[in-house]
Formats: C-alpha cells, sequence, structure tokens
C-alpha cells in the first residue's frame, strides 16, 4: 500500500461488481473509505464492504438506481451523513449494449441505456460538484468510466455507443467549468473486462479466445488492472491531467484498421 489515497471519501456507483467492486478495494488499500452503491445485488455489495474493511477502511453500502434524480439525492445524502463529504466520485454503473440494430431499437431500450449511462452521471456529477461548492475542502476528482465505444461503433450497440459518446463529451463539459475549482474531470475507456458484462466469455473459454483476436496483447483485461489506472486518476498524482479519456484496451483501438 502506497495510501496514496488516504482517508479520502469515495463514492462509486455500481460497486457490488466487476470495476466498480474492484476498484473499491484498490481505493481501499491506498487508504479511502468507500460508499458502496448498488442496484439489485446486495450480496456483491455487501462483499465488496467486507473487501474495503478487511484493508482496514470504513464502508456503507447504499441502495439506489442512479437513473433516478432523487434516488441519487439519497445517495449523497447517507455518504455526507456517514462521511461528511465525498472526494472523489466514480460513474461505473451502467447497462451494456441491447444487441439491437437501430430499425429494431424499441424507445424503451434506448431511453434505459442513456437514463442509465448519461443522466445517472450527470445526476451525480451535478450532485458531487453542488456539495463541493457548498464545502471548505478544495478540489475534488470525477471519474467517468465510458468505454472504447465512446469512439468505436459497434452493430446492435447504437444505445450503448451513443450513452457513452455523450459521456465523454460530459466529461470534457465539466473539466472546463470545473477547472477553476481543481476539480479534475476525467474518462477512463476500458476495452474488453472479464466482468459480468462479459460472462458468456468467461463461461466459454472457446468464445473467449475468438473474442480478443483483434486485441494485440490476446486478452481481455482483469478488474483489478482498470482498479488501478482509476488509483491514479484518483489520487494527487493526475492533478493536472483534466478533460481526458484513459483507453484501457490492450492495443484494440488501434489496431482496428490493420487489413483495410
Amino acid at each position: 500500500m502506497t495510501a496514496r489515497l488516504q482517508d479520502t471519501i469515495a463514492l462509486i456507483t455500481g460497486s457490488d461488481s466487476g470495476i466498480g467492486q474492484a476498484t473499491a478495494i484498490e481505493f481501499a488499500r491506498e487508504g479511502a473509505d468507500v460508499v458502496v452503491n448498488y442496484l439489485h445485488d446486495a450480496d456483491g455489495a455487501e462483499a465488496t464492504r467486507s473487501a474495503v474493511a478487511a484493508e482496514g477502511r470504513a464502508a456503507i453500502v447504499v441502495q439506489a438506481d442512479i437513473s433516478d434524480e432523487e434516488q441519487v439525492s439519497r445517495l449523497f445524502d447517507a455518504a455526507v451523513e456517514a462521511f461528511g463529504r465525498v472526494d472523489v466520485l466514480m460513474n461505473n454503473a451502467g447497462v451494456d449494449a441491447s444487441g439491437d440494430e437501430v430499425a429494431d431499437l424499441s424507445t424503451e431500450t434506448f431511453d434505459k441505456a442513456l437514463r442509465t449511462n448519461v443522466y445517472g452521471p450527470f445526476f451525480c456529477c451535478r450532485r458531487y460538484v453542488q456539495l463541493r461548492k457548498a464545502g471548505d475542502a478544495p478540489g475534488g476528482k470525477i471519474i467517468n468510466v465510458t468505454s472504447v465505444h465512446q469512439n468505436i461503433p459497434n452493430a446492435g450497440g447504437a444505445d450503448y455507443d451513443c450513452s457513452k459518446g455523450a459521456v465523454r463529451m460530459l466529461t470534457r463539459t465539466l473539466a472546463l467549468e470545473l477547472a477553476p475549482l481543481r476539480i479534475n474531470v476525467n474518462s477512463l475507456g476500458p476495452g474488453m473486462v472479464l466482468t459480468p458484462f462479459n460472462q458468456p466469455a468467461i463461461d466459454d473459454p472457446e468464445l473467449l479466445s475468438e473474442q480478443v483476436q483483434s486485441i494485440p496483447f490476446k486478452r481481455a483485461a482483469q478488474p483489478e488492472e482498470i482498479a488501478r489506472l482509476a488509483v491514479f486518476l484518483a489520487s494527487g498524482d493526475s492533478d493536472y491531467v483534466t478533460g481526458a479519456t484513459y483507453f484501457m484496451d490492450g492495443g484494440l483501438m488501434i489496431n482496428l484498421g490493420q487489413g483495410a
């Protein structure tokens, strides 16, 4: 442990599994207390809380649907009641692509992706900034988890691709607005990661081998690898970084034009 986040309070949405859970644990190892958020998986959220506690840090668990403005307010109220403030916000919760092409994409499905993947980070960022402006502590960190699909389109993924592209611009706009407050706002754009989003590939080695062929490293990332980059973005090491997207994709994005 290097204690880069000593006594920092971090709120991580969707921290009951995958990248969010791994990040909560890495943050705790670096000295942070954590607000664990979940939608459905109470057991997963409790596992995260227990893992944070095992690192000697405090955690609370708050169930909230980030697509709902009132529930986001309740989430932040619980964080402030428990810890007095929120220093780091990581918008990680999201829904995956439906797989439906635009001609078959229902309004309800498209709306669900936007409500969770765009409105959720918007609600959380807005409340976070309001609290930071009202508090005494200077600065702060916002990390928005996007995806390589903020840049790369995927047939059958219009709902997801559009939402992640929107969060990219939310990140960049906030970076400009919050620079005077010394609040850093950055995106973390993973490629393929072995989380529940990719459970079929986790369960089927042949499918996994097929899906990683376009990745130069010929493998998917582990959640812990993404989490270690999140530690950098949450720490003072990134104080001069804002408005950026850090892609972690094993070289996927720079490989897509090969063979054209």
